[in-house]
């Protein structure tokens, strides 16, 4: 008598009928043109049958062939010719045929099934089983371990992360090679099924901080995650803050040295940045160069950056307020020279830095989006080309033109693309202050956003740390680059 035919294609037992659990995959599976499902025979005058299924995008040939070829053969061989296989025995027969059953387990629910398909694996029905055997051979096009693309260095590693999670933890367990290193995966539930995985080190991470990470993520098992930045959303304090509140890296070194200190690495697969938190105002400022150079010209190469921070923040709103309204605190020469190159501007120091900075944001995210290889050359002749334009044609005077390609360079130093967006999004409201205010504004905006920064938070920790709260022993390695032996948190007691 045949067993009752499914009612769900979620989670329901397989049937000992092979043609029972056949019906079910052509309704789990339908309309789906990269499925592959082939029949073989065996048994005593071949009587009996055999199903295979998989996703022809998810799998590697050479299994696959290995595989058939093996099902092939089973007619003739002793296995095949018995009334009743069991799966120890097909797993041992597929063995000595070459087919790896290193990962071959069994299988006896629905969801169970359909989720080892989409999941690149290949399963194997039997007549009169109520089971299937599940093989891996998952396989698809990856990118190879290259060098970094957003953070280059002249000295130290030249590898940086893949798509490949497996393969980034490998690289990362390659270099820390203690038990203390804890990685946990988790698996989100939706039509995704997106694996993440993140890391600490037992002992060094602190414990409360862990708790608060863990807590955040929970609700991440039960949504779709396309993307670290969905766990980054779930981590930030405060959403709306041009601020991060993490740190992405695509380099394995980096990560690990984040994670001697103390910080928590999570990484999505399919996806190649690693997420790094909680991630401090100080550190954002940092190169992973900085280690591989040595203390004195690193040191003052973090010094020309916080110039540069001060330079890309401030500049255009200091220019205004001096020419505005205090032009008293200008060198005549210098205020001689710059009224001569005003002279006939139709527009306010306000409107013409807003016009000039929204071009040259406008030509940089041109080349950003245009092929690299026309991207660069774009963004470069086309600021020569507007800057010479707008002077000839009086919209912009060439002081101006030279506070916004200094104010332009001096975002391209700093070494985390996130912060330089911060400062892109505060130069606007910094202007009006000081065209509204005079250096009072400037004041004004100033305090803002140092109150800001001051109450912000990074995963229940302070983001100003170790500048607000004072901690004086961790100021080594903010402005002068420590030793590398002294970066190391020490283990909580």
């Amino acid at each position: 008598m045949k067993g009752a035919p499914f009612r769900e294609t979620s989670d329901s037992p397989l049937k000992s009928e092979l043609s029972e659990n056949k019906i079910w995959l052509e309704q789990a599976i339908k309309n789906c043109g990269d499925v592959s499902v082939t029949s073989y025979h065996y048994g005593p005058e071949l009587q009996f049958k055999a199903l295979v299924v998989y996703f022809e995008t998810l799998v590697q040939n050479q299994k696959i062939n290995l595989l058939k070829s093996a099902l092939q053969d089973l007619s003739d061989h002793s296995v095949g010719q018995a009334a009743d296989i069991t799966p120890d025995e097909v797993m041992l027969y597929f063995e000595r045929k070459g087919v790896s059953a290193q990962s071959a387990a069994t299988i006896e629910r629905t969801g169970q099934a359909l989720e080892a398909i989409l999941s690149g694996q290949v399963l194997v029905f039997f007549d009169r089983w109520n089971k299937a055997l599940r093989f891996d051979a998952f396989s698809i096009e990856e990118r190879t371990v290259s060098e970094p693309i957003t953070e280059p260095v002249i000295k130290g590693p030249h590898n940086s992360t893949t798509e490949n999670l497996k393969k980034n933890a490998g690289l990362l367990r390659a270099r820390l090679k203690t038990a203390d290193f804890k990685l946990e995966f988790v698996q989100t539930k939706g039509k995704t099924n997106t694996e993440f995985v993140f890391g600490y080190v037992e002992g060094v991470v602190d414990s409360e901080t862990l708790c608060e990470f863990r807590k955040r993520i929970a609700p991440l098992k039960e949504q779709e995650v396309l993307g670290i930045s969905y766990i980054e959303q779930q981590l930030e304090d405060a959403v709306y803050s041009p601020f991060p509140q993490v740190r992405w890296t695509e380099r394995p070194d980096t990560a690990v040295a984040a994670l001697l200190q103390g910080k928590i690495i999570a990484m999505v697969s399919g996806f190649p940045a690693i997420l790094i938190c909680p991630g401090l105002f100080t550190e954002f400022l940092q190169s992973p160069e900085d280690y591989y150079e040595r203390t004195v010209f690193s040191s003052l190469t973090r010094m020309l950056r916080l110039i540069a921070f001060v330079i890309s923040l401030m500049l255009p709103s200091i220019y205004i307020a001096l020419t505005t309204f205090h032009p008293e605190l200008i060198p005549s020469i210098l205020l001689l020279s710059i009224l001569n190159s005003r002279e006939g501007i139709p527009f306010p120091s306000l409107v013409e830095a807003v016009l000039m900075e929204f071009f040259f944001e406008l030509l940089r995210e041109a080349g950003v989006r245009l092929p690299r290889p026309t991207g660069s050359a774009v963004s470069i002749v086309g600021a020569l080309v507007i800057g010479e334009a707008a002077i000839n044609a009086g919209i912009a005077s060439p002081i101006m033109v030279v506070v916004v390609a200094l104010t332009g360079i001096a975002s391209f130093s700093l070494p985390q693309y996130s912060i330089g967006v911060a400062f892109r999004i505060l130069r606007f409201p910094m202007m009006v202050l000081a065209a509204t205010m005079g250096g009072f504004g400037i004041m004004i905006g100033s305090l803002l956003i140092l109150v800001h920064l001051m109450s912000l938070r990074a995963l229940g920790q302070p983001y100003m740390s170790p500048i607000g709260p004072l901690r004086l022993r961790e100021w080594r390695d903010v402005i002068i680059r420590a030793p590398s032996n002294l970066r190391q948190r020490q283990p909580d007691k």
